[in-house]
């Protein structure tokens, strides 16, 4: 037997979390998981949208809604660029650390659509209308992660 993931998830339901620092890069984002979504047959009704203020706020928001029970998957949206001091690199490891971490503990597939670059210009080109935005492919994962795990339900 083989088990994968659909590249359409009607009926399941998306919790999706956006840091609202970076704003013009996370609203890119976000827009491109939105159309994946709706490519991927899930209605507006089934995604529901949590705006935290960063990226650190991120895991915590994302465990909570994994918790609750009532979605398939959650992605999770964020822009970190690099600075000149340390405070870019701890934000990054502790972002997804604890994205990783919320996954592992509810069982609830958490996807990772946070950016860390070196620069603006690095951020805006993976936050455009484009097949490479970083938030479809996050959402895009979601969709086969979400299918995949009502797949093992229903087989395993």
């Amino acid at each position: 037997m083989e088990l994968h993931g659909s590249q359409t998830a009607a009926g399941c339901r998306f919790a999706i979390v956006v840091s609202r620092f970076n704003a013009e890069i996370t609203e890119g984002l976000l827009g491109g998981a939105r159309r994946a979504l709706a490519e991927a047959q899930v209605t507006d009704e089934n995604v529901t949208v949590v705006r935290v203020p960063g990226s650190f706020e991120i895991p915590l928001a994302a465990a909570s809604l994994a918790r609750s029970g009532s979605f398939d998957a959650v992605i999770c949206i964020g822009c970190l660029i690099k600075g000149d001091t340390m405070h870019f690199e701890y934000i990054a490891s502790a972002t997804s650390h604890g994205i990783m971490d919320a996954s592992a503990a509810t069982g609830v597939p958490i996807t990772f659509g946070v950016l860390t670059t070196l620069t603006e210009e690095q951020a805006h080109a993976r936050a455009g209308d484009s097949p490479e935005n970083k938030g479809r492919e996050a959402a895009l994962a979601a969709v086969e992660m979400a299918t995949l795990f009502r797949e093992m339900k229903n087989r395993v």
